[in-house]
């Protein structure tokens, strides 16, 4: 295949960047979650149901913010360190701010992997390792949800499951959904453990073997691609230490668990909650990510938030204390991203690009 010139290739990879990234993209999700949350709130609202505003506890309210900052500073920690120190303190946070802001408006499917390699590129990391390293993230995450599921169901048994909102056949197809995602997210986890670190051209032989299938077929290419993806990602990173992986390690779960802890954080905020729920509640966000795993809107916008009261609703009370927590939620999760990627895009455009350039680039 002819290969194009490189500023032809570079100036077209740009522009698909900013493309995905351009704030008009807040819009959407906006509207869907807002308007889901409006939607909710009418259907449920009576006088006297959000009198629990007035216990709020400040030291919840404090921990939740803390909780916050410690997870976005152990984001900008690790991917700092899994590049080796190659990014800037800056530079690192503000991978991460584009990073969640493209998870925020992309659909959940795709995430913000689609977009975060090239961040590392346009940084100075080549490529080919800009993909390492974001396959490293991936691997890492994945492996947390296989090692952290099997924990929170021998504490939680069936209770994380919402048997007082579903019943029969609902809560039938949420364990199997939750079984198929968790048998899925296992397999590719351990399918990209031994490409880095044992055999990658063995499973690239095995996908494009399993893609050739004629029901597959269509997607033979992607698959081909994630094969050429885990090679470079093995050649790249199986020679860095036991320290390097440690630290990686050790990151993701403290990043994931300040993530699932987040919700129990804001409801213990207004409602009084004990060790026992809090810990349910942590258990059943990983039953709560099996639907934002399908959801096909932006960032999940108004599938998150009408899903909301089905896992969490028990422990809240009121339909409408209910749906305020939906709204603080997504609030302090969600819609400050948007709001934080809109403010870090054109000040990392700038510094990449140069104003000038920056201009041209957000105008095209």
């Amino acid at each position: 295949m002819p290969q194009l010139p490189t500023d032809v290739a570079t100036t077209s990879e740009d522009q698909q960047l900013l493309d995905k990234l351009r704030p008009s993209r807040i819009v959407l999700p906006v509207l869907i979650g807002l308007g889901v949350v409006g939607f909710m709130f009418w259907r449920s609202y009576k006088p006297g149901d959000l009198d629990a505003l007035a216990n709020a506890k400040p030291w919840w309210l404090l921990v939740m913010v803390l909780v916050l900052l410690a997870r976005d500073a152990g984001y900008v920690y690790r991917i700092r360190y899994l590049t080796q120190k190659v990014l800037s303190w800056r530079a690192s946070l503000d991978v991460i701010m584009l990073w969640e802001f493209s998870s925020c408006i992309l659909p959940s499917a795709v995430g913000g992997t689609a977009v975060a390699p090239v961040l590392l590129h346009k940084e100075g990391i080549p490529l080919g390792r800009s993909v390492a390293y974001i396959m490293a993230t991936a691997m890492l995450d994945n492996m947390y949800y296989v090692l952290m599921v099997p924990v929170v169901v021998l504490i939680g048994g069936d209770t994380l499951y919402p048997h007082e909102s579903l019943h029969g056949g609902l809560i039938a197809t949420l364990r199997i959904g939750f079984i198929l995602s968790y048998v899925f997210v296992t397999a590719y986890a351990l399918l990209m453990v031994y490409a880095i670190f044992i055999n990658p051209r063995a499973v690239r032989r095995l996908l494009v073997r399993l893609f050739s299938a004629r029901v597959l077929r269509r997607f033979r290419g992607r698959a081909y691609q994630l094969g050429h993806d885990l090679v470079q990602a093995s050649a790249e990173l199986r020679g860095n230490g036991r320290a390097y992986w440690l630290r990686a390690s050790l990151s993701t779960f403290f990043v994931w668990t300040a993530r699932y802890l987040v919700i129990g954080c804001l409801i213990g905020a207004f409602i009084d909650v004990g060790w026992t729920e809090f810990w349910l509640i942590f258990g059943r966000n990983l039953t709560y990510k099996v639907i934002l795993l399908i959801a096909i809107t932006p960032g999940g916008a108004g599938i998150a938030e009408g899903a909301f009261p089905t896992f969490f609703g028990k422990f809240i009370g009121t339909a409408t204390m209910t749906n305020f927590m939906v709204l603080l939620y997504r609030i302090t999760t969600y819609y400050l991203y948007l709001v934080l990627g809109a403010v870090f895009l054109p000040r990392w455009v700038a510094r990449i690009y140069g104003k000038k350039a920056a201009r041209q680039e957000m105008e095209a």
